[in-house]
């Protein structure tokens, strides 16, 4: 199955400041989540950020923090962002079947959130770039377990063109010039 940005919606989970120090490689996760989220905004695809209880992990990167309405950024207890009744109510009003997502800790939060997803019915598509945990290792060990359980993992690239769909068109030139190099 393909992506389509008519169908999809983004879905940052947990980029937050005090956890992003311990991601392994986190500077690149920050980048492409953020790469992700422009091309979102420029190609009007929701985007939703979820937080861990930030009263003790901090809120969502401020680079992350500005691309996502403040509205939407959904405080959890759970590791599962859907064992929020509020985000899974939420997500289900949003009438998107695509789930495309980004953030930490891929063995942990991202990994229990896509599982629950994959439950539900939604389509998943997980960032490779933009998804992270403290060790590579966990972080590999999660992307093999997403994709035997049905997500799909793809490239930030993949992700792009599959939205864009065809070439030739104003939003393919403005998307390659600022994003695709």
């Amino acid at each position: 199955m393909l992506l389509q940005a008519s169908q999809s919606l983004v879905l940052l989970i947990d980029m937050q400041q005090k956890l992003a120090p311990a991601i392994f490689d986190s500077k690149e996760v920050e980048q492409a989540a953020a790469w992700v989220l422009q091309v979102a905004v420029q190609l009007e695809v929701p985007v939703w950020a979820t937080e861990q209880y930030p009263q003790g992990i901090g809120a969502t990167l401020p680079a992350l923090a500005e691309l996502v309405p403040e509205a939407q950024v959904l405080q959890k207890m759970h590791f599962s962002a859907l064992k929020e009744p509020h985000i899974a109510s939420s997500l289900a009003c949003a009438e998107r079947k695509q789930i495309v997502v980004l953030g930490t800790e891929a063995h942990v939060c991202v990994l229990q959130s896509v599982m629950d997803l994959l439950t539900l019915g939604y389509q998943v598509f997980v960032v490779v770039e933009a998804v992270g945990s403290r060790t590579e290792q966990n972080k590999q060990l999660a992307l093999s377990r997403m994709q035997q359980a049905g997500a799909q993992i793809i490239s930030k690239e993949m992700l792009a063109f599959e939205w864009l769909e065809c070439c030739g068109t104003d939003t393919f030139r403005q998307i390659s010039r600022g994003w695709i190099r």
